[in-house]
């Protein structure tokens, strides 16, 4: 899964994965779902969610290493900055025919435009935090936390 999804795609899932609240109990039934699929699939994941950047969930798989707590820390850098997905924010600079870097030049050692980083949407309030997991290749960990929301917002709906 190496090709990037086209910027129409990213801005649905943003809209589609709107929460009908996010509480901390979310929180951890979010990262429950993320830490239960990476042991499933014996993925070597990190994985972080904060609200209002207070982290409330953390977990480092088998396999993940202290790198991928500096990628996290990246991409919600990106995702706070600029409001979408971390994966968008690198599409949109892709499709505008530049990279992130040259856009926006901006410090590597602060914010990274690679999947995995995505707003927690809360519909009618806006962004409220971010949910981020590293350690596969960045589409891989975009897809990743999409479904996981995805199945969150489902259980919302019920």
């Amino acid at each position: 899964m190496s090709d990037f999804p086209p910027l129409t795609e990213l801005a649905a899932q943003e809209e589609e994965l709107q929460l009908r609240s996010f509480t901390n109990d979310d929180a951890w039934a979010l990262g429950a779902a993320l830490v239960a699929r990476a042991r499933d699939d014996a993925l070597p994941v990190a994985i972080e969610i904060s609200r209002h950047s207070h982290q409330l969930f953390h977990a480092a798989m088998t396999g993940a290493t202290p790198d991928n707590d500096a990628w996290i820390a990246r991409k919600a850098a990106t995702v706070h900055r600029f409001g979408h997905s971390s994966l968008y924010v690198g599409q949109r600079s892709r499709e505008a025919g530049t990279t992130f870097e040259e856009q926006f030049g901006l410090d590597p050692q602060q914010y990274v435009a690679h999947g995995g980083g995505f707003p927690l949407l809360v519909r009618d309030v806006g962004p409220v935090g971010v949910v981020v997991v590293s350690g596969l290749p960045q589409v891989e960990d975009h897809a990743m936390v999409v479904a996981a929301l995805r199945d969150l917002a489902a259980q919302q709906s019920a």
